[in-house]
C-alpha cells in the first residue's frame, strides 16, 4: 500500500512538472500584434537606403526584425488594396477594385484580420486609417471601416484636417484634397497633427491592455497628400537638396511602353496637373519626405511605448504600406500604375523568436501577412485565404524553398485593366491579357523599367513562361470587363 502510495505522488509531480510543456498558451504567454500602416509610402526612405530620408526608427524596427525588399500590393489603390490585406483575398475575389465602400456588401461572411483575433480572445482595436479613407476628406470618421474587425475605434482629426484652408496647392484651386499636388509645414506639435493622436492612443491602450493579449492598429494618413508635417521635419530636407527626373529622359523612358499602361497620366502630363513647374514638383516631393520622417517619429514613438511596458519580448511588430508612389520618375506621379515604382512598398516584421537585422529578397505579397499572423500566434486561419504565410523568410531569408511569385493588378475600367507578375527577377506585365500590351523589365540589369524587352526576339520563350504562370491569377469577373 505505501509503495502504491508512494507510486501515485510521484506520477502526479511527474504530471505537474509536465503540464507547462503540453497545455494551451494562457492568455499572457500569447503574442501581442502591433500592426502598423502608413498611406502611399514607396521606399524612398533610409531604411531602404536612401541616403537623403532619415527613418532612424525604421532602422531601429528593421534591426529588430526581417525587412522584406521585394513586397508588392495587389492593387495600387487605397481601398482594394487594404481590404485584399485585411481579408487574405485577392481584390479579383473579393471583387473590389475601387475606392467604393463595399466589402461586406459583396463578402458578407468574411472574417477579417482583426476579427480573427477578436475571435480568439484578443482585444482588437485600431486607431486612424486601417481600411479606405478619402485624405482628408473623411479624417475623423469611420470612414469605410469595417465595425466587426475591432472591439474599439478611434478617430482623430488633427489640424492637417480642422485648418485645411492654411494648405498650399499647386494646379487646380477646386476640387478635394485627396488627390492634390499640395502641401503646409506649419511649426506645431506632432500631437496637433492626426498621425501623433494616433499615436499617442496606441500608446494609450498599450498601456491600459498590456496583461492581455492585443492586436493594435495604428494607420497614419501621411504621406498621403496633402502632404502635411510640423515645420521640423520639413526642415530636415533643404528643397535646393531635392532633385526631380530630367523631364526628357522621362518622356523617352515611356517611349515603349504601352499607352494603357499609362492612359490616366498623358493627358496633362508630367506631374499630373496642368501649370505645375519643376520647382514645385521639388516643392512636393520636399513635403513628401518631411511626413515619411514624420511617420518614422511616431513610430519610434509606439517602439519606445513597447520598452516601457516590457512588451518588446511578447509582441510581433508588422509595418507596412498599401501600394508605393511615384514622385516625377518617368514625369508620373501618384499610384494606380503596374511599374514597380508604385507596386512596391515596405515592409518589415519584428516577431520574437524569428532571425533579426536581416533582409530578403524574395518577392512577398501583402495579403501574405494575414496567414502569417495567424501562424505566428496560433491561430487557425480560414482555409479560402490566398496569402501564404511568410514564417519560413522570417526564420532564414534567404531561404531558397520559396517560389511563389507576387502578383499586382490595375483596373481603371472594363476596357482597360491589367496584371503584372513579379518574380525574383523580371516583372510581366499584361494589359487586356496581352491584347492591349505587354511589358517585360530585367530588375537584374534595369530596376528603373527603363528598357521594355517584350518586343525583343531573345526574349519571347520567357514570355510565354510568365505569361502561364500569370494566367491563373486573372480571375477578373466578367461584369468589370469587356474583352
Amino acid at each position: 500500500m505505501k509503495n502504491l502510495s508512494r507510486s501515485l505522488i510521484i506520477l502526479l509531480f511527474l504530471c505537474c512538472f509536465a503540464y507547462p510543456v503540453r497545455r494551451v498558451k494562457a492568455e499572457s504567454d500569447r503574442p501581442n500584434v502591433l500592426f502598423i500602416a502608413a498611406d502611399d509610402m514607396n521606399c524612398d526612405l533610409g531604411v531602404y537606403g536612401d541616403p537623403m530620408v532619415k527613418t532612424p526608427n525604421l532602422d531601429r524596427l528593421a534591426k529588430m526584425g526581417v525587412r522584406f525588399d521585394n513586397a508588392y500590393c495587389q492593387q495600387p489603390l487605397c481601398g482594394p488594396s487594404r481590404a485584399s490585406l485585411m481579408t487574405g483575398l485577392r481584390p479579383d475575389t473579393l471583387d473590389m477594385h475601387t475606392l467604393k465602400h463595399e466589402l461586406r456588401q459583396k463578402n458578407p461572411d468574411v472574417v477579417t484580420l482583426g476579427q480573427l483575433f477578436r475571435n480568439n480572445g484578443y482585444f482588437s482595436a485600431r486607431a486612424g486609417k486601417i481600411y479606405h479613407y478619402g485624405n482628408p476628406g473623411q479624417i475623423g470618421t469611420d470612414a469605410n471601416d469595417d465595425p466587426v474587425t475591432w472591439d474599439q475605434r478611434y478617430n482623430p482629426a488633427g489640424i492637417d484636417k480642422t485648418q485645411e484652408d492654411s494648405i498650399v496647392r499647386y494646379g487646380p484651386q477646386k476640387g478635394g484634397l485627396g488627390i492634390s499636388m499640395a502641401w503646409w509645414d506649419p511649426v506645431s506639435k506632432d500631437e496637433e497633427h492626426t498621425d501623433g493622436m494616433v499615436a499617442s492612443r496606441i500608446i494609450q491602450l498599450m498601456k491600459e491592455k498590456k496583461n492581455e493579449p492585443f492586436f493594435l492598429a495604428a494607420g497614419f494618413f501621411n504621406p498621403h497628400c496633402p502632404y502635411v508635417a510640423p515645420k521640423k521635419y520639413f526642415d530636415l530636407y533643404p528643397q535646393e537638396k531635392i532633385t526631380v527626373p530630367n523631364l526628357e529622359q522621362a518622356r523617352a523612358d515611356l517611349a515603349d511602353v504601352p499607352p494603357m499602361a499609362v492612359q490616366r497620366d498623358m493627358k496633362r502630363w508630367p506631374y499630373y496637373f496642368d501649370g505645375v513647374t519643376e520647382d514645385q514638383a521639388r516643392k512636393c516631393k520636399q513635403a513628401y519626405y518631411a511626413c515619411n520622417s514624420f511617420v518614422d517619429a511616431q513610430i519610434g514613438r509606439l517602439l519606445d511605448a513597447l520598452e516601457e511596458n516590457n512588451l518588446v519580448e511578447n509582441t510581433i511588430v508588422v509595418f507596412w504600406s498599401d501600394h508605393g508612389y511615384f514622385l516625377g520618375e518617368k514625369g508620373l506621379w501618384y499610384k494606380r500604375k503596374a511599374f514597380e515604382r508604385s507596386a512596391r512598398m515596405p515592409l518589415i516584421i519584428s516577431a520574437p523568436g524569428m532571425d533579426h537585422g536581416t533582409e530578403t529578397q524574395k518577392p512577398v505579397e501583402l495579403l501574405d501577412l494575414y496567414p502569417t499572423l495567424a501562424d505566428l500566434c496560433g491561430l487557425k486561419a480560414p482555409v479560402t485565404l490566398e496569402g501564404k504565410s511568410l514564417k519560413p523568410l522570417l526564420l532564414n531569408p534567404a531561404s531558397t524553398e520559396w517560389k511563389k511569385p507576387a502578383v499586382t493588378q490595375v483596373w481603371h475600367n472594363k476596357k482597360a485593366w491589367g496584371y503584372s507578375l513579379r518574380n525574383e527577377r523580371w516583372r510581366y506585365t499584361e494589359w487586356l491579357q496581352g491584347k492591349a500590351g505587354r511589358e517585360l523589365y530585367d530588375h537584374a540589369t534595369d530596376p528603373d523599367e527603363v528598357n521594355n524587352l517584350a518586343g525583343s526576339k531573345d526574349h519571347q520563350e520567357l514570355l510565354i513562361q510568365l505569361s502561364k504562370e500569370l494566367k491563373p491569377f486573372v480571375r477578373l469577373n466578367k461584369d468589370k470587363r469587356e474583352d
